[in-house]
Formats: structure tokens, C-alpha cells, sequence
């Protein structure tokens, strides 16, 4: 037997031995460890299963504790989120914390729905609130949401009747509106109309990719709609009763009452603004102003899920006293609310 004889079985046990390796590797080092992408498929196995998407922990928290969730004990861990699994009058769940803002909203939102078996999505939390017929405590829940902090801001000198940067090209309308920042001028006194460098600030609809689509061929989406039988569900949780009082000597003067709305709207900005409250209800009839929903809406727009958001009011948006947020004293009442009305919602399911 040669020598080339001798190193030919060699070399291919050798490169067995390699590919064993690189599989090994891949398993320890990919996007999904070998013990997680089990735990994954036993729970899909077991589903489908309604997404319960919540912002924080103060949240997720009375959820978590009522007598009405009963855990399964099972969680995964994947990619900084918990997942959580259990059950709501005999619906299976999974209970997600996202975190604050847009952008983790929008990370969680697709994970959970990459990752598991869902059915559809109910996103809940508190928020401010931005119409005047509604009260701290109030259970909102929207027909449309948007995201409202995509903008295109117009240069000084150029109007409502100019055209926008890329304009032509699709990029950006005028069709959604704007707000023109010298309307909010203070201190006029001789009677003289203002401008304003800030100028005007006009309202953008986000791109989106349905999986539905053709990759990469991108729609525009402002208002978000949650999904019809959903939203025709929560007309049965609008006699709900809701905790009106922090403690035996705190009761607000309203009795909280639940509200399907409108509109609702998200940005990454924490709203304390009459101005801009006004603004918003004014011009867009929205209602509850949050940091999350939004982006919840948009990849279940993108990924086709069935998709609802309750929000409770923990504040006025800047609407209110003049010495201070009212979320700092009514955000348990919120949530708690929330999840009140979240529970009777899934029961209704």
C-alpha cells in the first residue's frame, strides 16, 4: 500500500471530524443553542398560543400575581427577553416584557411571533391620555393606532404649498399633515404674526414589508387597524368594573369606565405637554398617547397576526395640574386596571 494509499482515508477522517466540529460550534454559538430550539419546538407543539405583549414590569406585574393567570412553569430565555408561559380561563399563553420604547417593542414583538406559535397578539400597559372626555383610571381601547414621531421637518422659508426633500420620489407626503411650531408662539402682545425657525413639522407614514408582499417591494402604513373580531370582542368588556380608589382615603372623583376610541398614537417621546396633547387630539382624534403600541401594531400588520392594544390612563399628557405628572400617582391604579380589563378580554376570546 502506497503512501498516497495511507493519507486518502486519513484526509476524510479528518474532514468528519471537522464538519463534527463545525456542527458542534454552530450548535453552541448560532442563533439558537440545541437546549433552546428544543424547549421552542415541545412548546409549539403545545400551541397555538395568544402573545400577551407587555411594556414593563410594574405591567406585567399584577398579571402576573392575579388569580386569574395560572403559570405552567415553563420559560425561555432568548436574546435578553423572558418568555413566560401559562394560562388565562383555559387560553394558553405567553407573557412577554418588552421594555421601554419603539424600538424594544418592535424587537420583542418579532421575536415572540418568529419564535412561537401565536395566534394573535393583545398588547396592554398604561398610557397619558389626550382627550378631554376621558379620565385618569380610563381603560382606552383604539381602532387605529399610529406612529407619530416619523417626520419630515421643512426648512425655514418653505410652506404647506412646497414640495418635500424626495417628496416626488415616494419617500415622504404631505397628505398626513403637519404642525406648524409658531402656531405655539407665547408672549405676543401687539397683535404681529410670528414665525418660527423650527417652522413646520409634517407627519410620515412607516414602511412596511408584509411577509404577504413581495420582499423588499415596500407599502406605506399611518393608521395601523386592530384586528375587526377583536375589536368587536372588547364591546363586551365596556361594562367592566374598575378600581376607582389607590387606598381607603385616595378615590378619584370619576368612576373609571372602559372607552373603544378612535385613535390612538406611539413615540419614543414621554408626552408632559398640554400644547402637544391638544394638538394631537385635535388634529388626529387620538386618545391614549404611549411609547410602545405602535410598533406592537406594525410588525402584526407586517407578519399578519390579529393584533388589539388596551391601554389604561395613568395621566394627562401635561393636561392636567401644573405641579406635576399624575403618572407618579396613579400608575398602579392604571395597571391594574389594565390587566382587570386584559383578563375579562381573554375570557371573552
Amino acid at each position: 500500500m502506497g503512501g498516497s494509499e495511507v493519507a486518502w482515508p486519513c484526509i476524510v477522517v479528518y474532514a468528519m471530524m471537522m464538519i463534527s466540529l463545525m456542527l458542534n460550534t454552530q450548535q453552541i454559538h448560532g442563533a439558537l443553542p440545541a437546549n433552546t430550539q428544543k424547549l421552542i419546538d415541545e412548546a409549539n407543539e403545545r400551541g397555538p398560543y395568544l402573545g400577551l405583549v407587555i411594556p414593563n414590569s410594574f405591567e406585567m406585574n399584577p398579571l402576573l400575581q392575579s388569580p386569574n393567570f395560572t403559570s405552567t412553569d415553563l420559560i425561555i430565555d432568548f436574546s435578553g427577553r423572558r418568555f413566560r408561559f401559562g394560562t388565562i380561563a383555559n387560553k394558553k399563553v405567553i407573557l412577554v416584557m418588552t421594555g421601554l420604547s419603539l424600538i424594544n417593542a418592535g424587537i420583542t414583538t418579532q421575536l415572540l411571533l418568529t419564535l412561537f406559535n401565536i395566534e394573535g397578539v393583545v398588547h396592554y400597559g398604561i398610557a397619558g391620555n389626550a382627550n378631554p372626555s376621558l379620565n385618569i383610571a380610563d381603560v382606552a381601547i383604539p381602532q387605529y393606532w399610529a406612529h407619530t414621531a416619523l417626520w419630515n421637518w421643512q426648512r425655514y422659508g418653505n410652506g404647506p404649498e412646497d414640495e418635500l426633500p424626495l417628496e416626488a420620489n415616494g419617500d415622504y407626503t404631505r397628505k398626513i399633515g403637519y404642525i406648524n411650531v409658531a402656531n405655539y408662539t407665547v408672549n405676543v402682545t401687539d397683535g404681529s404674526s410670528y414665525g418660527n425657525l423650527l417652522n413646520n413639522i409634517w407627519f410620515q407614514q412607516e414602511e412596511v414589508f408584509p411577509i404577504d408582499g413581495t420582499p423588499e417591494e415596500r407599502q406605506h402604513a399611518f393608521w395601523v387597524a386592530v384586528d375587526p373580531l377583536y375589536y368587536e370582542i372588547s364591546q363586551k368588556v365596556k361594562d367592566v368594573k374598575l378600581e376607582g380608589c389607590l387606598n381607603s382615603t385616595t378615590c378619584l372623583s370619576n368612576i373609571p369606565k372602559v372607552a373603544r376610541v378612535q385613535r390612538g398614537a406611539s413615540a419614543s417621546i414621554y408626552l408632559d405637554n398640554a400644547a402637544y396633547r391638544g394638538f394631537l387630539y385635535n388634529k388626529f382624534n387620538i386618545s391614549p398617547v404611549d411609547m410602545e403600541t405602535a410598533s406592537v401594531a406594525l410588525i402584526c400588520l407586517q407578519q399578519r397576526v390579529p393584533f388589539i392594544a388596551i391601554r389604561a390612563l395613568s395621566d394627562l399628557a401635561g393636561g392636567g395640574s401644573a405641579d406635576s405628572n399624575e403618572a407618579d400617582t396613579f400608575t398602579s391604579l392604571a395597571a391594574k386596571n389594565s390587566v382587570t380589563v386584559v383578563v375579562e378580554f381573554i375570557k371573552q376570546l
